[in-house]
């Protein structure tokens, strides 16, 4: 089994970035890189609630994943199980991985810690990665335009 982690500065405080991780609006604005965006999501953002998020890429093909919330510590913790139903990286179709979210304050909003673990191996990996930095780049532009997020309470 193998992971990968990314770390990023959004400029937001946390209790504001953790509504977007936890949100159906929020999960939609951002889960998906460009060329895969979310276009529905379910959230139930409690221990032992669900989530589905389907994906469709530019050219029509839909992907689906779905996971249960393992932990849920507002506004800085969120851990929950992963699991492709259709689409998605081959090789993991059916497995169930892992995703644990780390937000803390930091000057000017928050710093995100993502890690994605249990993947089955390195080429896995590499597609989820590829796919986190573009989600992860969009949750960064979707408060780049919202400094007074950092400084709200």
């Amino acid at each position: 089994m193998t992971s990968l982690t990314l770390v990023r500065r959004i400029g937001a405080r946390p209790a504001i970035v953790f509504e977007a991780l936890t949100t159906p609006e929020g999960v939609t604005a951002w889960w998906g890189p460009d060329d895969l965006p979310a276009i529905r999501a379910e959230v139930d953002a409690r221990i032992g609630g669900a989530f589905r998020v389907r994906f469709r890429t530019l050219d029509g093909l839909e992907h689906e994943a779905f996971g249960e919330y393992l932990e849920v510590v507002r506004p800085t913790r969120l851990v929950m199980s992963w699991c492709w139903v259709h689409g998605g990286e081959p090789g993991e179709l059916g497995r169930t991985s892992r995703i644990e979210i780390e937000l803390k304050p930091v000057d000017g909003g928050s710093e995100l810690t993502f890690t994605h673990a249990d993947l089955r191996n390195a080429a896995s990996k590499a597609g989820h990665e590829r796919g986190w930095i573009g989600s992860l780049a969009k949750l960064v532009r979707l408060f780049a335009d919202k400094p007074s997020g950092a400084d709200q309470d």
